[in-house]
């Protein structure tokens, strides 16, 4: 991992994003009911060897930005009954990360 201050990060933390709605072949690190999804960035963790590269013992280069996501469970989940302010926060790499309009 690279430290905070030394990496390009495409957006930041208060950013509204859309996770790209892409099928995937083989390895993803990225759950098919976000995909579409929209969510605001909360944290920053940093750059990472790519995992779904790495799943094929490729070196998982170029090291690949990776934040926590956070959705609210009534846009992820049609008829959700709990409190407004349940949501669900996941570890999403840049390249699947899409800004909004």
């Amino acid at each position: 991992m690279t430290a905070h201050s030394q990496i390009a990060t495409r957006f930041k933390v208060g950013a509204r994003v859309r996770i790209a709605d892409r099928s995937a072949l083989g390895h993803c690190r990225t759950p098919w009911y976000l995909r579409g999804r929209i969510g605001e960035i909360v944290e920053v963790h940093g750059a990472y060897h790519d995992p779904e590269r790495l799943a094929y013992h490729k070196p998982g280069l170029p090291l690949q930005v990776l934040y926590k996501v956070r959705f609210l469970q009534s846009d992820l989940w049609p008829g959700y009954h709990g409190p407004a302010t349940d949501h669900l926060e996941a570890d999403i790499y840049e390249y699947w990360l899409e800004p909004t309009l």
